[in-house]
């Protein structure tokens, strides 16, 4: 059985892509160090508990595991805490990420599928965003994630490092069979705040911008469900193991579908059976008015999402929610 080293893999996609490899007969390896993951979520396969900032407990791993490849998760993914705090975003996301890149090349390991962002193309000039659109970030947490994507091209011209990079758009949802779900702390992501909000388990939903430049005034996103962006991982992984990209390919991972935070509100309220309180509140710096995918996935990795319907995204989320966990504030 391969052995794949997923760091992060504590977290929200990092389990449920720990997961999936388990299901498509890999042994994950999960590399974290439960800053922001979690204990519980580490089922199928060992945790390496232990932090990309020591390159020589990323070295131990790799000569403990030899692992056949990485897919890397760990780091700082808040576009508004980007804004205050750039310093820990470039340490965290670049800094960390060229520690695990030189512990990869010094113990031979040469394919990594890396969770990028589509926060890497800054403000669409074009929509639906295709893989060639300019990337211009307008935030830190984007700039960090384009850093690496420049990196991992350069590491396969001089190296021979053959990655893929996964521009994300909105990930949601939970496991379908209930194992996994959505649990940061504090959580910031809008459908479990939406549902704590229906719920009285939180606070009234803050709408961050009101007035740009979309049909109802609110931000405009493509929500892709968190198992699509696990199977994603995996079709990367093997085509990387299989010898079908040979330097660096990006692609955008989204449904090519937008719903506005209202439309979300009203999709939250119909499945919960409760209208969501919220409040409007000003923009938070950093954030495009509409982000939505066209992908290269099919063609290149043989994917595309199997849970387009949001209804179908938010029941999942709310019935994990329901039986497993009450979100943190």
């Amino acid at each position: 059985m391969r052995r794949i080293l997923v760091t992060g893999g504590a977290g929200y996609i990092g389990s449920h892509t720990c997961s999936a490899l388990a299901r498509a007969n890999f042994e994950p390896l999960t590399f974290d160090n439960l800053s922001t993951g979690h204990r519980w979520a580490v089922k199928w396969g060992p945790l390496i508990e232990s932090d990309l900032r020591d390159p020589r407990a990323i070295r131990s791993a790799f000569e403990t595991y030899a692992p056949d490849g990485v897919i890397h998760f760990a780091g700082s993914a808040y576009v508004g805490e980007s804004m205050m705090q750039p310093r820990g975003y470039f340490r965290n996301n670049v800094e960390s990420t060229l520690n695990l890149l030189d512990a990869m090349l010094d113990c031979g390991v040469d394919r990594i599928v890396f969770s990028s962002s589509c926060a890497t193309y800054g403000l669409p000039k074009v929509l639906p965003i295709q893989e060639s659109h300019p990337q211009h970030p307008i935030n830190p947490y984007g700039e960090s994630k384009l850093f690496i994507e420049r990196a991992l091209w350069w590491y396969s011209q001089a190296y021979r490092l053959r990655s893929v990079a996964l521009r994300y758009f909105n990930a949601a949802g939970a496991d379908p069979d209930g194992e996994l779900g959505e649990a940061h702390e504090p959580e910031t992501h809008l459908i479990p705040l939406a549902i704590a909000a229906a719920l009285r388990s939180g606070p009234p939903l803050r709408i961050c911008g009101t007035d740009y430049s979309t049909p109802d005034g609110t931000c405009v996103r493509d929500y892709i469900h968190v198992s699509d962006l696990a199977a994603a991982h995996v079709a990367s992984l093997r085509a990387l193991l299989n010898g079908h990209i040979a330097d660096f390919t990006a692609l955008n991972l989204g449904t090519g579908i937008g719903h506005s935070v209202l439309d979300v509100l009203r999709c939250v309220a119909e499945v919960t059976g409760q209208p969501v309180p919220n409040q409007a509140c000003p923009r938070r710096p950093g954030d495009p008015p509409v982000l939505v995918a066209d992908s290269l996935a099919q063609s290149v990795i043989g994917w595309s999402p199997a849970h387009c319907a949001l209804p179908d995204i938010v029941r999942s989320a709310y019935l994990w929610h329901q039986e497993h966990y009450e979100v943190p504030f």
